[in-house]
């Protein structure tokens, strides 16, 4: 094995388990999640997809892309949190409806179109951390592990 892929074990490992833990979640917990929640997925299968690549045909570009991609979905955790702490508005699709001037008829249809999980409560979390707080510290982490396995690969070859 070349430095790249021993060091991109580490990164895959983690998107793995942050992936795994997230179905978990879902159909052992029973916690269904969100709009948003389904977003931050998206970028750990990604990267597990670019590390099994990274074992078979061993490029630091791909071990970059890699952190990249779990950097956006830090981002994804992040913007979850502040939408959660109610620090800014989320997507209308996922958050529960602002009465405001609206007619009772406009209401009753916002709040029927209005998902059973709404993005902009905690479903769940460790020492005030929700999971969406968890996911983008976990991933900052793991998003780090993958530029240091491209680096510890380009700096091997000099």
């Amino acid at each position: 094995m070349t430095g790249v892929q021993l060091r991109a074990l580490g990164p895959l490992l983690g998107s793995i388990l942050l992936l795994g833990g997230a179905l978990a979640f879902q159909y052992i917990g029973g916690l269904a999640p969100c709009h948003l929640c389904i977003l931050q997925r998206w970028p750990h299968g990604i990267a597990i997809a670019l590390g099994l690549l990274v074992l078979v045909w061993p490029r630091p570009g791909l071990a970059v892309l890699a952190g990249l991609v779990v950097l956006v979905g830090a981002g994804i955790a992040g913007y979850h949190v502040g939408v959660e702490q109610a620090w800014w508005q989320g997507p209308t699709t996922c958050t529960a409806p602002e009465p405001g001037s609206l007619a009772a008829g406009e209401l009753l249809d916002q709040i029927l179109e209005t998902p059973l999980v709404l993005c902009d409560q905690v479903a769940w979390s460790l020492w005030g951390i929700s999971m969406a707080g968890w996911n983008a510290i976990l991933s900052l982490g793991i998003a780090w592990l993958w530029f240091r396995a491209a680096y510890a690969s380009s700096s091997a070859s000099q």
